[in-house]
């Protein structure tokens, strides 16, 4: 009788440790709170050092303290000057890693800026054959996957009309767009099961055209860029129409770019896209507190809308690094995380898990 109720006993407790064992942890979130920092190596080369508190500190550091989990960075594949070429792209991504945040890569498939209106082809595949095009494609993900690994992958930069133009321009070469972007996302499935592969479109008007046209793609995140100056003023709208999006092709959303302007005046003599008032949103000043309160209600979104995964900031390091009588500097150093004496702005407290 004694064994046996030891044995019951023993039982019991081992249960009960099972149970315990299996109680539900916090899951990590799922946010993403990122920063486009692409010319951080161009600006560092050339002496510009960033504050906190008016004290020196690592750029990603002050990032990273904020509460960005990611770093998106964009990838030129011959780029004329080196700067967001391989070489240097692989030791941004190396220190990004070093302070424990993730990398979101923009692939532009080209040698220079990719966007609604410029899908330029590298000059190393201009000559290339349909079917060389896509061997190169494949060739190109599959040694971006093996150096860099990123953890979100876009396939192409604004891609409203496709990429790698005339092949891939999808109003013209829809099928043949889908077949490089499909040939892209191949390789990545190959080389990765982890990696979260991102479709950018620009704006909200005809995203749903775009969307509908890549609906048979395997890819995982739908990206938007937003910015108020050219995508309109009003956030309900915005956010309605990532609701749509979302639900109709079973997707999580995020906003890829966005950004706002701390000030209208100007540090540089390089004319800036921002710096009138009829630009803005009413609710929001062009000022430190105003820039804040925005990407606060951009990071609120996820509040109305459960596939809202998050956004990312760009140009947030692109202050006027080559002084102020520059023509040649910066035209968004008022859009910057940082101010005009390169000291961390108040609009780093949005960037807070919380």
């Amino acid at each position: 009788m004694k064994k046996l109720i030891t044995l019951c006993l023993s039982i019991l407790l081992f249960s009960c440790s099972s149970d315990n064992n299996q109680e539900p942890q916090p899951t990590p979130t799922n946010e993403i709170r990122a920063v486009d920092v692409s010319f951080l190596p161009l600006i560092e080369s050339e002496g510009t050092i960033y504050k906190k508190n008016n004290t020196a500190q690592d750029a990603l550091l002050t990032l990273k303290n904020a509460g960005c989990n990611y770093i998106r960075v964009r990838l030129w594949h011959s780029p004329t000057d080196g700067h967001s070429g391989l070489t240097e792209v692989k030791n941004l991504v190396q220190r990004i890693r070093q302070q424990g945040m993730k990398v979101w890569l923009t692939v532009h498939y080209s040698d220079t800026w990719a966007d609604p209106g410029n899908q330029t082809k590298p000059v190393a595949w201009q000559s290339f054959s349909f079917a060389e095009l896509k061997s190169a494609v494949a060739s190109y993900t599959t040694t971006i996957m093996n150096e860099i690994n990123p953890d979100i992958i876009q396939i192409g930069n604004e891609t409203n009309d496709g990429m790698l133009w005339p092949e891939g321009k999808l109003s013209t070469n829809e099928t043949k767009y889908i077949q490089l972007v499909q040939t892209a996302v191949t390789a990545v499935r190959n080389a990765s099961s982890s990696t979260k592969i991102m479709l950018h479109f620009a704006g909200t008007t005809n995203a749903e055209w775009f969307f509908e046209k890549v609906s048979a793609i395997d890819y995982d995140y739908i990206g938007l860029s937003y910015y108020p100056v050219w995508h309109g003023k009003s956030l309900t709208t915005l956010n309605d129409k990532m609701v749509s999006l979302s639900t109709a092709y079973n997707k999580k959303v995020l906003i890829a770019e966005t950004a706002y302007p701390f000030t209208l005046n100007w540090n540089d003599w390089t004319n800036n896209i921002v710096g009138l008032d009829n630009q803005l949103i009413t609710e929001y000043t062009a000022t430190a507190e105003g820039q804040k309160a925005f990407i606060t209600a951009i990071k609120n979104l996820k509040n109305q809308n459960t596939n809202y995964l998050g956004f990312c900031y760009w140009g947030a390091e692109w202050v006027a690094f080559r002084g102020t009588e520059s023509t040649n500097g910066s035209s968004w150093e008022n859009q910057a995380l940082w101010d005009f004496n390169f000291n961390a702005l108040p609009v780093m407290d949005a960037f807070s898990e919380n």
